[in-house]
């Protein structure tokens, strides 16, 4: 059975994607800060027979990542896809955000991230196979000033999808990003379209990867 591992699992892109790869048989690893978030998803993947776990983890410190990743591919024997999905998605101008939490918003947006795919490309390479994904977002080609944090850090994952995407590529490992250009609700068919588009990125051949969908279109 694959493993798919969402680090910031929430009800909204990371719900909707998890029950994307549930359908073709993954097993679900969800993590992030709030177990409440999520414990009635996880309760309905195990009523329908499917094999799903929580875990625990700051995305911000980078002990408790690396911590989480060996332990799964310790525990599950490989992650096949790693989804990063956490954000701070604060509401603030320049004026009204404090210096502090502007350094905390990009411990969460980038730097998590970044921590993410370092110590799963680690395990990937050493097997010569493997998908990293990365919920981006539109704010990384508009940046909006009321939310400024959030667009330097989806500027931040696009970096991040596009600088590593041929040295990955040369280890055989797949890393993209899904750049959301536009509201997304729980539940809602701006969810499972993207979602959709994660399960394409990872369905793609070797010659034909991409290390960016745009959603929508």
């Amino acid at each position: 059975m694959k493993t798919l591992l969402i680090i910031g699992a929430g009800p909204g892109i990371s719900q909707s994607t998890a029950s994307r790869f549930a359908r073709e048989d993954f097993r679900i690893i969800l993590a992030g800060r709030h177990e409440n978030k999520v414990a009635d998803f996880i309760a309905s993947l195990k009523r329908d027979g499917k094999e799903a776990e929580y875990f625990e983890v700051d995305a911000t410190d980078v002990s408790q990542v690396n911590h989480l990743i060996d332990q799964v591919e310790s525990k599950y024997g490989q992650i096949d896809v790693l989804h990063y999905n956490a954000a701070n998605l604060r509401n603030q101008t320049i004026e009204q955000q404090s210096a502090d939490s502007f350094a905390t918003d990009l411990n969460v947006n980038v730097a998590g991230a970044l921590v993410s795919a370092k110590k799963a490309f680690e395990h990937m390479k050493s097997r010569k196979e493997g998908t990293i994904l990365l919920t981006g977002g539109g704010f990384a080609l508009h940046p909006h000033p009321e939310f400024l944090s959030l667009s330097v850090g989806k500027a931040g994952i696009r970096a991040i999808s596009q600088g590593l995407f041929e040295p990955f590529k040369s280890e055989n490992v797949h890393i993209a990003s899904v750049t959301v250009a536009t509201f997304v609700d729980p539940g809602s068919d701006e969810a499972e379209g993207v979602a959709e588009s994660f399960w394409k990125l990872y369905q793609q051949p070797k010659d034909g990867w991409t290390d960016e969908v745009v959603y929508p279109s």
